[in-house]
């Protein structure tokens, strides 16, 4: 069977195997590259159409109880500039972005206990309260089933939670012995339970992950059925056991998100930061091979780069919102229109 046709069953069956992930992701000729992309582009155009959802990002602490090898705010990381917004700080960026036209906001934080159930279901209200026409996405790590119901009735209706790999032996390669996948994918499965729009994902080119590892992970997708799915590339972070591994590429990310695509037809599918990183024009290279949903920075511009996840993040320019404007030429340039929309999963 050749490139074309394994491409064209992928997209028919929604489903792929190994052999065929091997073929997909080992292609280096461009034309058959570009035939997965369009495939990929075509799904999500006859479900989504030609829109790209904008969600606004706000980092609001950078402390974290974990010690994940890969992470530059991991709890061992000693040069970090800790910080934290306070609610009204947060409800100013929601404003914000309000007034440019964002209708979802996302938290994202390490797993600071700081932040009680009390103190999240208060600022979740807050901004619920202000702005009961947008969506409310949490990213905060791994609680308990009655947490997650907690924020899910103070108004937070996503929540964002990679799994990082679906292979346990990867897991624990990537993270320290308290930390287990099976805990991780309970999580993913309470907060699905529960009636959030649930988002999984994981690093391209992670340390020691391969094509079976990543096989798995597609197959926890197919599993799980996600909304939302983040995959980006891994990028190094100097202050982490993970310094000197290579960091993942942008041909491999962007054929997988052209896969997720294909197997996962309506998921929210997001170009990533780290994508806009590796690459200036990583986020419309995204776009063009499926993705939908792009996640400026509206975090106070003084913490931006305290919250150091990886190495040289973009957090300035085009990623952050005030470079709204720009991003939206950028999408109209590659045929995209970027909307003022809760972009709900369809």
């Amino acid at each position: 069977m050749s490139y074309q046709e394994v491409v064209k069953e992928v997209r028919e069956k929604q489903n792929i195997d190994l052999a065929q992930l091997r073929l997909l992701l080992g292609e280096t000729t461009k034309e058959n590259i570009e035939y997965l992309y369009k495939n990929a582009r075509e799904v999500a155009d006859e479900i989504y159409g030609k829109r790209v959802f904008k969600r606004g990002l706000i980092e609001f602490t950078n402390y974290c109880k974990n010690d994940c090898y890969y992470c530059g705010i991991r709890r061992s990381n000693a040069t970090t500039e800790r910080y934290r917004l306070e609610k009204e700080t947060i409800l100013d960026c929601c404003k914000k972005g309000y007034d440019l036209g964002y209708r979802t906001f996302v938290l994202q934080g390490g797993e600071d206990g700081y932040f009680t159930d009390e103190r999240i279901c208060e600022i979740v209200s807050a901004i619920h309260k202000e702005y009961p026409d947008c969506a409310i996405t949490l990213s905060i790590g791994e609680k308990s089933k009655e947490s997650y119901q907690k924020y899910f009735e103070a108004g937070a209706n996503r929540y964002l939670l990679r799994h990082e790999t679906a292979n346990n032996e990867h897991y624990k390669m990537l993270h320290p012995g308290y930390l287990s996948l099976k805990k991780r994918k309970q999580c993913l499965w309470d907060l699905k339970e529960i009636g959030y729009q649930v988002g999984c994902g994981f690093m391209v080119g992670s340390p020691y992950q391969t094509i079976e590892t990543l096989y798995e992970d597609l197959q926890f997708i197919k599993e799980l059925e996600p909304h939302m799915v983040g995959i980006g590339p891994f990028i190094p972070q100097r202050e982490t056991p993970f310094a000197k591994e290579t960091a993942g590429t942008l041909d491999m990310t962007l054929k997988l998100l052209a896969i997720i695509r294909l197997i996962h037809p309506h998921v929210l599918l997001p170009a990533t930061t780290a994508l806009g990183t590796i690459h200036e024009n990583g986020r419309e290279l995204g776009v063009l091979a499926g993705a939908n949903v792009i996640m400026p920075n509206l975090s106070p511009a003084d913490v931006r780069d305290k919250y150091k996840l990886y190495d040289n993040k973009a957090c300035t320019g085009d990623e952050a919102v005030e470079g709204d404007k720009n991003l939206r030429l950028r999408m109209e340039q590659i045929g995209y229109e970027l909307v003022c929309d809760r972009g709900d999963f369809q």
